[in-house]
């Protein structure tokens, strides 16, 4: 599961980054065509998290979908999915969002 993997960089990189402070939420993007599941990494967060300054955080996971604008028609159109076809019928398309995987903020409680 690389899930586990993904979730353990995330960790780690707020760890290093805030040290000891004390994190109250973190909020991450993953996009629909980034090919990680969310509810997998909820449940990894949860494990991960114990007994680093994360424990007891809240996780919050953006999901956008995805877009892509066919080459051959010119359409752009959104993505929930893997399958790679513009409505009228090309497969010659290219992928403008979706893929994303990022923390786009961390929240450190007040001392």
């Amino acid at each position: 599961m690389h899930e586990m993997a993904i979730t353990q960089s995330v960790v780690d990189a707020i760890v290093t980054k805030l040290g000891d402070a004390a994190v109250t939420s973190v909020r991450l993007e993953i996009g629909r065509l980034s090919g990680v599941v969310p509810d997998s990494v909820r449940f990894c967060f949860d494990v991960l998290c114990t007994g680093t300054s994360l424990e007891g955080a809240r996780l919050d996971i953006a999901e956008p979908p995805g877009r892509a604008r066919c080459r051959a028609c010119g359409d752009e159109f959104t993505l929930d999915d893997f399958i790679l076809l513009c409505p009228c019928g090309s497969a010659d398309v290219a992928v403008l969002a979706g893929r994303e995987l990022r923390i786009t903020s961390v929240e450190v409680g007040h001392v």
